[in-house]
């Protein structure tokens, strides 16, 4: 028998090794369902929106055609204001859809501050403008912009950070009380003092609708929920503007049967009869009469009437459709996330525009009082627009985040949803 030289050993066969479980064939077909589902959830959520901006520009140039020609803008000037605020909207939100989660995590403290300083002068400058009893607006340069539309946008920023940073701790009320309620609870005064209420429940649902989603107990949030309503109905009576709306939401002081209608319920009394003049069918694109100045902000907080007139029910159930489709794609991304901060965020930003959505429709169907909030992504504003499309964008970036699969790694790292469940220490 032949001997080896010194100092070699005889190599033997290497024992099987079983394939790694990225590799198996299993595994491959289940990250392939998820990442599939996942990146269907995004496009989802991407397409619904771009058609709904695209819808809204529709609208806006039907509903506000009369009324910007009478203010010398010509029969497109509004449609053109709001198209610019498009085509600046959708390619930011696809520029933010790109950013990384840490980063929301780096500007959340900073984007919030200067939200708020922005506010303050608004309420207590004399740079904010005052506009139908509410000072929300603020001019700077010679432009006029809502500062309460980017503390939304911060809101859902912060609110993912600070939940996803207690996430342990929720469960005692001084790590949701003092930092939720304190710094979140104080921007939202803020709004409060320029009173515009409307803008201020949207703002308060966030909150609330974050705190829910984060895993906080119900009972925690009784307490300042029952303060937060009765805060909400003495801002409301305090106000004689918004004890008129209240009033001719009870159908106190409107007499429409003789042809004697204050000016409370003008507004709501014609979106009713744009409403019913639509039908089934509608009366045909373009064709509205209530945006012949009957119908005051029919561009704006009533343009759902002007779709239920031109377009008819068909039409108006179509709009419900698509904000039923972004919730869907909402609750998709939020059952996907493995991060706190997305789930949370996300979740405000679809508290924020289907919440904003159900009310602004429930107010011109005379389910809820005047509260003068525009239908998201569909109604002219260009502050609103391109908030909302912000906010979208930061959700399509947690579902970019979470539907790309990382490449391989020393450690052999894996998807979360491939990681095999633990094993509880009864089994």
């Amino acid at each position: 028998m032949a001997r080896l030289p010194q100092g070699r050993t005889p190599r033997t066969a290497a024992p099987h090794q079983p394939a790694p479980e990225a590799h198996n064939p299993a595994t491959r077909i289940h990250l392939g369902r998820v990442f599939k589902a996942e990146s269907t959830s995004y496009f989802l959520l991407l397409g619904t929106t771009l058609f709904l901006v695209a819808f809204g520009l529709v609208m806006v140039l039907s509903s506000s055609s009369v009324d910007s020609y009478l203010e010398n803008a010509g029969f497109f000037g509004a449609v053109l204001r709001q198209g610019g605020f498009a085509a600046i909207g959708v390619p930011l939100m696809l520029v933010v859809s790109r950013m990384p989660v840490k980063f929301w995590r780096r500007v959340a403290w900073p984007t919030l501050i200067i939200a708020c300083l922005l506010q303050c002068l608004v309420v207590f400058t004399p740079l904010g403008i005052t506009v139908a009893g509410n000072t929300n607006w603020l001019s700077l340069g010679g432009v006029q912009f809502q500062p309460s539309e980017a503390i939304k946008l911060a809101l859902v920023i912060w609110l993912g950070m600070i939940l996803s940073q207690k996430q342990d701790l929720l469960d005692d009320w001084r790590h949701v009380y003092i930092p939720v309620f304190g710094v979140g609870g104080g921007s939202i005064m803020l709004v409060l003092i320029g009173g515009d209420l409307g803008t201020v429940i949207i703002m308060a649902g966030i909150l609330f609708g974050a705190l829910f989603f984060a895993g906080v107990r119900l009972r925690m949030l009784a307490l300042p929920l029952l303060i937060g309503s009765v805060a909400g109905v003495l801002v409301a009576i305090s106000s004689a503007n918004r004890m008129t709306r209240i009033l001719s939401f009870l159908n106190t002081g409107c007499d429409d049967h003789t042809g004697t209608i204050s000016a409370a319920c003008w507004q709501p009394l014609h979106g009713t009869w744009a409403l019913a003049n639509g039908g089934i069918f509608g009366v045909g694109l373009g064709n509205s009469k209530a945006k012949w100045s009957w119908l005051p902000a029919a561009d704006n907080d009533y343009i759902f009437a002007i779709i239920g007139e031109e377009l008819g029910l068909i039409g108006a159930i179509v709009v419900l459709a698509m904000f039923i489709l972004l919730a869907f794609a909402f609750l998709r991304i939020m059952r996907s996330s493995t991060s706190v901060q997305a789930r949370v965020s996300t979740a405000a930003v679809m508290v924020w525009v289907i919440g904003q959505a159900l009310v602004n429709i429930g107010v011109v169907l005379g389910v809820f009082p005047v509260l003068g909030v525009p239908l998201p992504l569909v109604s002219a504003g260009g502050t609103a627009l391109l908030s909302t499309l912000i906010a979208i964008g930061i959700v399509l970036s947690f579902a970019r985040a979470h539907h790309e699969p990382a490449g391989p790694t020393a450690a052999g790292t894996q998807h979360p949803a491939a990681r095999p469940e633990p094993r509880r220490a009864s089994e």
